[in-house]
């Protein structure tokens, strides 16, 4: 049997709330407006879950299904709490309420109560799917976490479900509600009410019911009429009226005025409700039918006489005025109860309020004692400073007096600095005649330099014919195992390289391809180049096989120096010492190859993976098939270098000359210095200079570069990367007179000198400028430039703030000591007396 819950509706009153009715269904069966029940409200409602949906279904949906999965079956009501519109839509326009018709404001309200039981009935649908008793109930208020708190004060609800906010701001990490209207419940709600709250099927938090005397929030049952004396002489009741037996063995009469899912009560009452401000009650009143009190004789028994007929209706009156007594006192009683609440809500709030004062009386007091305690010190800080003018007034007066005899001192020393700057000056007319001298001595060791240079080039072109070899075909064969694919170490557009044993000597053979266009061009000239050169920094040639196309040179087993950089097959990484060392022997071998004025030699093609390495990491130029004979290569000839190492003028105008080596050089120096890809590393390492952060750019696996010599070696490379040959640095002074020095430093030997007179003069980098003599502890100034220690400390002393080789001003006075100049000095004088 279906069950109308009979809470009364209510009527509007501030905060402009409607209260509907309740509407039970349950699976299989229908609506009745047959019965209506009259136990306790309260038990009722404990015994129900109330869910709060929302209007849009599919929003609410996830919290009412986790209610029908965790309640055990217990009877469910879906509680909504609906706002109505302030706009009302007139003509296709939409107005506020204030400004239309209030027949249309009615007609618009019915339309919005019937959508709302439209989607409550949705959610009962769901709830009937299921197997679940469910009812429907909404209110209507203008803000829905109000309505909902009203709600759960006054029907006393023990339990509900709702929302912890919107599914979309659902999360794994979800602990805390998100939802505003979900926190205001949970700390407005009474405590007596246990609330959960989900989101997205999942229970976030749980705000558990608390037990407080003074939160009881369920309201007395009315009290039933007990007529007995009048009921019994009543045969049988009114037609159209319900009879039930109550507790006490009287009789209840309810009439049921159910309409649209609601219980409406009589005008009597609601005018009741809208007096007292109560807006509901825990039981439902049972009211006696409009025609209970005028039941006609035909309803007595026979024989009962007009005198007991008014006894009755008399009696009946009164009943029916004890009937609206009792249900007054009820109403003045729930009233006196919730000022009682009142009273003890306002009387926690003044308590709260005088403890709040009194916290802020003692922050007060304790404010004051701070600031007479910061007093009392300011007092003391102004008597002490005081103290301090008085002494910085006396101290004013002694530096006055001080600077009346600094000044007679200056006069004086002003005289003797004139006298010194007269003697500064014929020092530096000696300086310029002892430059001079110094000069006409260098070209004159440049001269015996290149003699001595053309004479050993000489007697190379006599001699080194005769350590050439030439081989036969089957000898290359049985050296090579038949060209067998295991002994092939290398191979490319030029051919392959195997590695064999020769007349008992392990060597390296190039078979060249003669396909190529270049193939017998670049055999005869690396032949012709490298049968006449020997150099310890330059690729043996030991022989020619003309019949097979093959070169034989020494092996060298550590490979190419592109191998030992991208650490080929796991090789171990070259150390910043090896490599200041391979850049110093590169120097060397270029400087070799272009001060040979019988034929000047311009590689045109260097590149780490054409620069080998013995066991020892010598480093050995090779593949001198592209090379350049003589001052420069036609501009009609295809230059073949590879493109991040070829020189951009030489690239414009065909033309290889020393300077192109230069460029390519510089390349190697930078990949050497930072082990990255020679593409566009000469604007990475401009760019890292320029921000300060070259230490970022160095390769990690060389070791801790001296920064000193890493900064000095950058500045060298880019110079040699300058796109205008002509600013490119010379590699026989400027180059090797800073790579030399720095490869002693690092503790490493050097196979080739440039020439014979350096063991009887020293390198004018090692000359102070000052002085005029080696130096013995080499410091850079802030010009610069390198002096002996004691001098340029003996010219800083002596009150110059300028540079003695410039005149410039510096801009500090900080002298740096010059390591690796000072140890290339003690090598020469080791060496050289």
């Amino acid at each position: 049997m279906a069950l109308v819950t009979p809470i009364p509706a209510m009527s509007e009153r501030a905060g402009s709330m409607r209260f509907h009715g309740m509407t039970t269904t349950s699976p299989g069966s229908r609506s009745s407006r047959s019965s209506v029940t009259e136990e306790p409200l309260s038990r009722l409602i404990e015994e129900k879950i109330f869910v709060a949906v929302d209007k849009h279904v599919a929003k609410s949906k996830s919290t009412l299904v986790w209610a029908l999965q965790n309640t055990g079956g217990k009877k469910i009501c879906v509680v909504h709490v609906h706002q109505p519109s302030q706009m009302i839509p007139v003509m296709g326009a939409k107005f506020p309420v204030s400004s239309v018709k209030e027949e249309e404001v009615k007609v618009f309200r019915e339309k919005e109560r019937e959508k709302v039981h439209m989607i409550l009935d949705e959610y009962l649908r769901i709830c009937h799917q299921r197997g679940v008793r469910a009812e429907k109930m909404f209110i209507e208020t203008e803000s829905i976490e109000n309505g909902i708190v009203q709600l759960i004060s006054e029907l006393g609800i023990k339990k509900l479900v709702m929302g912890a906010a919107a599914d979309r701001h659902h999360s794994k990490k979800m602990t805390e509600l998100k939802s505003r209207k979900a926190i205001f419940v949970r700390r407005e709600a009474p405590a007596p009410c246990q609330i959960w709250f989900t989101c997205k099927g999942y229970l976030i938090h749980t705000r558990e019911a608390a037990d407080d005397g003074a939160s009881e929030y369920v309201a007395s049952p009315r009290p039933s009429i007990n007529a007995n004396d009048l009921l019994q002489a009543l045969s049988r009741p009114e037609p159209g009226s319900v009879q039930r037996l109550g507790s006490n063995g009287s009789s209840t009469e309810h009439s049921e005025r159910v309409s649209n899912g609601s219980l409406n009560t009589t005008d009597d009452e609601e005018r009741d409700f809208d007096g007292s401000g109560v807006r509901g009650s825990a039981t439902v009143m049972s009211t006696v039918d409009e025609n209970s009190g005028r039941s006609s004789p035909s309803n007595f028994p026979d024989g009962v006489d007009d005198s007991f007929h008014d006894k009755i209706r008399q009696a009946t009156s009164e009943a029916q005025s004890s009937k609206r007594e009792a249900f007054a006192e009820t109403v003045r009683r729930q009233k006196a109860e919730k000022n009682a609440l009142d009273a003890i809500k306002r009387v926690k709030q003044s308590e709260t309020a005088y403890s709040e004062e009194l916290k802020r009386r003692k922050d007060t007091e304790t404010a004051v004692f701070k600031e007479k305690e910061r007093f009392v010190t300011i007092k003391k800080e102004q008597e002490a400073v005081t103290e301090e003018v008085q002494t910085a007034t006396a101290h004013k007066q002694m530096l006055e007096n001080q600077i009346a005899e600094a000044d007679t001192t200056m006069e004086t020393l002003n005289k003797k600095l004139d006298i010194a700057v007269k003697l500064l000056q014929k020092l530096k007319n000696e300086r310029e005649e002892l430059q001079s001298e110094r000069d006409r001595a260098l070209r004159e060791a440049e001269e015996l330099r290149t003699l001595a240079t053309e004479t050993t080039s000489t007697l190379q072109q006599q001699l080194l014919p005769n350590y050439f070899t030439d081989f036969s075909f089957s000898e290359i064969e049985e050296a090579t195992n038949r060209f067998d694919s295991t002994l092939k170490i290398g191979e490319g557009g030029y051919g392959s390289i195997y590695v064999g044993t020769l007349r008992h000597t392990q060597v390296a053979i190039k078979i060249l391809n003669p396909k190529s266009s270049q193939g017998p061009v670049e055999y005869q000239q690396e032949v012709d180049v490298l049968s006449k050169t020997r150099h310890p920094n330059i690729i043996t040639l030991i022989g020619a096989c003309p019949e097979g196309w093959s070169l034989v040179y020494e092996y060298l087993p550590d490979g190419s120096l592109e191998d030992r950089l991208t650490c080929k097959n796991n090789s171990p990484p070259l150390s910043w010492q090896n490599r200041v060392r391979i850049a110093t022997e590169i120097c060397a071998a270029l400087v070799f190859l272009h001060s040979n004025k019988a034929h000047s030699l311009v590689h045109g093609d260097l590149k780490p993976a054409n620069i080998l390495l013995d066991g020892n990491l010598v480093s050995k130029l090779s593949d001198f098939g592209t090379c350049s004979i003589g001052r420069s290569k036609s501009a009609s000839t295809d230059l073949t270098g590879t493109v991040p190492y070829l020189d951009p003028e030489a690239s414009s105008s065909g033309e290889l000359t020393p300077k192109s080596d230069v460029y390519s050089f510089g390349v190697i120096l930078l990949r050497l210095l930072t082990g990255r890809p020679a593409l566009r590393i000469a604007n990475e390492v401009k760019y890292a200079l320029d921000s300060g952060s070259l230490n970022n750019l160095l390769d990690p696996l060389a070791g801790d570069w001296p920064f000193v010599q890493a900064e000095q070696l950058a500045r060298l490379a880019l110079r040699c990367c300058e796109s205008v040959g002509e600013n490119r640095p010379d590699l026989g002074t400027e180059v090797w007179r800073l790579l030399e020095p720095m490869r002693a430093s690092s503790g490493g030997s050097s196979s080739f000198h440039l020439g014979r007179n350096e063991q009887r003069i020293a390198p004018p980098y090692f000359i102070c400028p000052i002085f005029q003599e080696v130096m013995q502890d080499p410091h850079v100034a802030a010009d610069g430039f390198t002096y002996e220690a004691e001098a340029i400390r003996a010219w800083l002393d002596s009150g110059h703030d300028t540079s003695p080789m410039t005149n410039a001003k510096l801009s500090h006075n900080s002298l740096i000591p010059n390591h690796a100049l000072r140890s290339a000095v003690q090598e020469w004088l080791q060496h050289h007396c």
